[in-house]
């Protein structure tokens, strides 16, 4: 454990629970039902409400072999290509295999997907897939409807939930296992101020990174937090230089910043055409799939033509739908293209390529155990291995479903264990479904990080984009990393705790938790000499099997220094390949 914590007061309350779960997507809400269902106390902390995370913005929908003539191995070949040679085969077997009935008892729990006439569940196809697999609900609105599903659920269920809460750090043990986390609730919530929730388990399902970038399609609540309270405690961070860029987002000016509308890659599995403002179809002849190519293969199509031309978008041409068909199939889409100014039934959509989603983060193995006893990942945060150089359209959804059920599955075995130990032995005493609570202790000399000022924000964002947006190379992820270095240093100018630490608040913890998320994804980057998936390095074009077919494994050190190092396999605890290397 790394001792190391954000600047915030000590917890003024506290509640005990046996597993907290951060986050309110498909994944955390996922974990928080069957961890219910097992018997146990499960607190879900979320950052806004319930239903504000990443998932209700999910259009396309989510993959699982559903479909006559499907097959799991199918779904799996088409996701090892997208992958790049990263993905870890057997994380993405249990994804392909378990997922069908995952859907299915996702539909159980509530979720109304869209029906054939014969009232078969319709299935449409997206980039990289060979076949039609994904599942969508309202047309275009799958998310939402995924999340009303199981907000309903935990509501229904009276699982306990703090909104409005921003969680902190992670607190452990005397033997540094995980005992629960500090939280901040913002005014609206239980309980005000910072508090804890004393917990045995956590389960991070915090999301994403996007706003470390200045167009993202990312909600304004995914800063990267979950990731940045990993590295804080010690946990091994895996992948963060595969940021995967949606090819396909509305384009409303080139200093536009913040969340960006999506135009869904369903658009494209329906038929939709790429063009350059000449109308011409450039990625025929790119890829077999054409604009269904796996998405790092689009975006840089679309980069490439951008800058053949000298333009800032291309063209996403969908006249040929009509208006009842974009209607009835994209109707979120529709209204948020006409409510800036642009009608898709009779003209081409401007779209560009912004950040979207996070391949890599905090590492776990197959039952979403990270490298802290104790401590859970799963969803956008987690780095599985599933999604290797490069996601796969709509795996993650089933990827969120998947191994928050595993998660929960292992908990809840952990709890059967601990309480039917012999009287006296660890764990022992109390009923089956009650873990036996940690005492959370402080660090001997814990490290207190200082806090950035808000107004950086804006900052670390432009220095993303520039220097390690879609195109990066040597030079601007060298300039990227001085420049976050110098953000970094300015905070802390002789490494103590109270100099120049802006007043603690949510968006001082933000920023901070930004600028962490930031510095190592530039590490990384700059580290992997080489073009993979959705990592395009300008100056390294080429894709390196014989050097870089490996996993770059990033952790924060007690001195708060990077540590990164290469390993061959995703699988976890590291052998004795994994030789730690310096930064």
């Amino acid at each position: 454990m790394t001792g190391i914590r954000l600047h915030a007061p000590a917890p003024g309350w506290a509640i005990d629970a046996d597993v907290v779960v951060v986050g309110s997507g498909v994944a955390g809400l996922t974990a928080a039902l069957r961890c219910t269902a097992a018997g146990l106390r499960t607190v879900v902390v979320t950052k806004a409400r319930l239903d504000d995370g990443s998932t209700r913005w999910a259009q396309g929908g989510i993959a699982a072999a559903l479909g006559e003539g499907d097959t799991p191995e199918q779904h799996l070949d088409d996701t090892l290509v997208a992958g790049a040679g990263l993905c870890d085969e057997e994380a993405v077997r249990l994804l392909v295999t378990e997922g069908p009935d995952a859907v299915r008892r996702l539909i159980a729990t509530g979720a109304d997907f869209d029906k054939t006439d014969a009232g078969e569940i319709a299935l449409t196809r997206e980039g990289g897939h060979h076949r039609r697999r994904i599942a969508h609900a309202g047309g275009d609105a799958t998310g939402a409807e995924i999340s009303r599903a199981l907000v309903e659920a935990i509501r229904d269920r009276a699982v306990a939930t703090i909104e409005h809460a921003l969680v902190l750090d992670l607190l452990t043990d005397a033997e540094g296992r995980t005992a629960g986390v500090t939280l901040h609730v913002m005014g609206e919530g239980q309980h005000d101020g910072v508090g804890a929730v004393h917990a045995p388990a956590v389960v991070l399902a915090t999301g994403g990174m996007g706003q470390v970038f200045s167009a993202t399609t990312n909600p304004a609540v995914s800063t990267g937090d979950g990731v940045a309270l990993a590295l804080r405690a010690g946990a091994e961070v895996s992948d963060l230089e595969f940021v995967q860029f949606h090819p396909t987002v509305l384009f409303l000016g080139a200093d536009s910043e913040g969340q960006q509308p999506l135009v869904s890659e369903a658009v494209r599995g329906e038929g939709a055409h790429l063009v350059d403002a000449d109308g011409v179809r450039f990625m025929l002849g790119q890829h077999e799939l054409a604009e269904l190519a796996p998405r790092d293969i689009v975006a840089k199509g679309i980069m490439r033509r951008m800058r053949e031309r000298g333009t800032e978008h291309v063209y996403l041409d969908a006249r040929h739908f009509g208006a009842e068909m974009w209607e009835h199939r994209f109707p979120t889409i529709l209204a948020a293209c006409r409510a800036h100014g642009i009608d898709p039934v009779t003209e081409p959509i401007p779209v560009a390529p912004a950040a979207h989603y996070a391949s890599g983060g905090v590492r776990t193995d197959l039952r979403g155990r990270t490298t802290v006893p104790g401590l859970y990942a799963c969803g956008e945060v987690a780095c599985t291995g599933v999604h290797g150089a490069n996601r796969l359209a709509s795996n993650s959804l089933l990827e969120g479903l998947v191994f928050a059920e595993r998660i929960a599955d292992d908990i809840a075995a952990h709890a059967s264990r601990a309480a039917h130990a012999p009287h006296g032995a660890p764990g022992a005493g109390g009923p089956a479904t009650r873990v036996s609570q940690p005492v959370p202790v402080p660090h001997p000399a814990p490290v207190v990080v200082p806090l950035l000022d808000p107004a950086a924000r804006t900052r670390i964002q432009r220095v993303m984009t520039t220097g390690a947006g879609v195109l990066r190379s040597e030079t601007s992820l060298r300039e990227a990393s001085a420049a976050l270095d110098a953000l970094h240093i300015g905070a802390v100018p002789d490494g103590t705790a109270d100099q120049k630490s802006a007043e603690p608040g949510t968006e001082a913890w933000e920023t901070t938790n930004l600028l962490a998320v930031a510095r190592f994804l530039v590490a990384a980057a700059y580290r992997r000499e080489e073009t993979r998936g959705c990592h395009w390095r300008e100056d390294r074009p080429e894709r390196d099997d014989t050097a870089w077919r490996r996993h770059l494994v990033v952790r924060l050190t007690p001195e708060r220094t990077l540590d990164v190092r290469l390993t061959d396999s995703q699988a976890f605890p590291p052998t004795a390949a994994d030789a730690p290397r310096e930064p």
